[in-house]
C-alpha cells in the first residue's frame, strides 16, 4: 500500500503542477505533509533546501529522497517514476499523434519549420561550448580534442559515448 501512496503523492502533483518542479512543490507539500503526514513542514523545507542545492530537477530529487525514506530503494524508484510519469505519458501520446498524422501536410510543414530552429540552437550551444573550452584549457587543447573527436566519430565510427568517456579521461589525466 505504501508504494501506491508514494506513487499518488508524486503523480498527482506531476499532473496538476503546470510549470515543472517549482510549480508542483506546494502540491507535493500538501500530499507529503498534510495528506500522508510523512514529514513535518520543517522537515519538508529541509528536503526542499537539499533538493535546491543539488543539480537537476527539484521534484525528482525530492521524490527519490522521500520515497527512499518511506519505503527504501523501491520507494525511491516509485517516487521518481511517479514524478516523470505524467510527462512520459504525454510525450508517448503526442508521439502517437505525430506518427498517426506524419503524412499530413501541416505536420510536414511544422517539422520543416522546426528543423532550422533546432539547427540554430545546436549551433549556438556548440559556439558556447567551444569558447568555454577555449577559455578553460586553451586553443590547442580545444582543437586537439575537437578534431580527434570528429575523426573518431566520423571516420572510425566510434560511438559518441566512448569518445566522451575518452575526452573525460584525457581531461582528468592531462588537463587536471
Amino acid at each position: 500500500m505504501i508504494y501506491v501512496q508514494i506513487f499518488l503523492a508524486f503523480f498527482i502533483p506531476g499532473i496538476l503542477g503546470y510549470g515543472g518542479g517549482p510549480a508542483s512543490i506546494p502540491l507535493v507539500e500538501n500530499e507529503v505533509v498534510d495528506n500522508y503526514e510523512w514529514l513535518t513542514v520543517n522537515e519538508f523545507s529541509e528536503v526542499l533546501a537539499m533538493g535546491n542545492a543539488l543539480p537537476g530537477p527539484i521534484a525528482t530529487k525530492m521524490a527519490g529522497y522521500i520515497g527512499f525514506q518511506q519505503a527504501g530503494v523501491l520507494g525511491a524508484i516509485v517516487g521518481v517514476f511517479a514524478t516523470v510519469a505524467p510527462s512520459l505519458i504525454l510525450m508517448i501520446t503526442l508521439l502517437g499523434l505525430l506518427m498517426k498524422y506524419k503524412e499530413s501536410p501541416r505536420v510536414k510543414r511544422m517539422t520543416t519549420y522546426i528543423r532550422p530552429v533546432i539547427a540554430v540552437l545546436l549551433g549556438i550551444m556548440t559556439y558556447d561550448f567551444f569558447f568555454s573550452a577555449y577559455e578553460g584549457v586553451g586553443i590547442w587543447q580545444t582543437l586537439f580534442i575537437g578534431l580527434l573527436s570528429f575523426f573518431l566519430m566520423e571516420k572510425l565510427k566510434v560511438h559518441p559515448a566512448y569518445v566522451i568517456a575518452g575526452a573525460l579521461v584525457y581531461g582528468g589525466l592531462v588537463l587536471a
